[in-house]
């Protein structure tokens, strides 16, 4: 699975919201957009997510542009600002409607989802008698669901306690091997650590691209087993900038 977004701008009447993005992404990997509000992170991933057309450019998910206004891409999943739950009836029965358009995964599979996000307990109270980050877990329980190629996060930890942010991102990690995740947050840390690549967001552009500590850490590691090695037998290598 590859996402190539390729010289994307839009602009809402005069107003130039993305100015050139490009990107490649990945499965097998997570990736952190970092930015202020109003940076634009929000109308990248809705573009991603086929919800508006561009103004300039395309994205590309394996080869296909569902640039087009047409089509929207099967296998993807995405929480994007506000959740749009129906107020009067229980969290588990919001994700069971939800999963009734595929049709293709159990009750037992909901619950499955709503435990990962810590909220199975709550599952048969109303959305409507939810905290903010209850309906936030919820949220990304649709979003995890129905075990989607494409995983897309838009500032998930607001208000989640730090029980089940950890819990979350374990299960991230452990998941994405055969899928590209994407998460966004004006709060640069907080997805450092979880993220295997960060991209920094500013006035509509891409400023920074960078391959987060972590990487760096496990490219580390392997040096120090490597040089020693390396240096016994006659090699030369170097850790340049790392």
């Amino acid at each position: 699975m590859k996402i190539t977004i390729n010289n994307l701008t839009k602009k809402f009447k005069d107003e130039i919201v993305l100015n050139n993005i490009n990107m490649t992404l990945e499965s097998g990997n997570i990736y952190g957009i970092i930015g202020q509000n109003g940076s634009g992170k929000s109308v990248l991933l809705k573009i991603i997510c086929a919800f508006y057309i561009p103004s300039q450019g395309e994205v590309l998910i394996d080869n296909i542009n569902y640039c087009n206004g047409k089509n929207f891409p099967k296998n993807l999943r995405a929480l994007i600002e506000k959740n749009a739950f129906l107020p009067d009836i229980s969290g588990f029965n919001n994700l069971k409607l939800l999963a009734k358009i595929e049709n293709k995964i159990t009750d037992e599979e909901i619950n499955e989802s709503l435990k990962i996000v810590n909220l199975y307990e709550e599952k048969d109270k109303m959305f409507s008698k939810y905290s903010m980050g209850m309906k936030q877990k919820l949220g990304i329980a649709s979003a995890l669901m129905e075990d989607p190629e494409i995983i897309i996060l838009d500032e998930p930890f607001n208000g989640i306690d730090e029980e089940s942010k950890e819990k979350i991102t374990n299960e991230l990690i452990k998941i994405k091997n055969n899928k590209i995740i994407i998460i966004t947050s004006h709060i640069k840390a907080e997805i450092t650590s979880l993220c295997d690549h960060v991209f920094e967001m500013k006035n509509g552009k891409i400023i920074n691209n960078e391959i987060t500590a972590k990487i760096k850490i496990n490219i580390k590691i392997v040096f120090k087993k490597v040089i020693p090695w390396s240096m016994k037998n006659g090699y030369s290598l170097s850790l340049g900038n790392i």
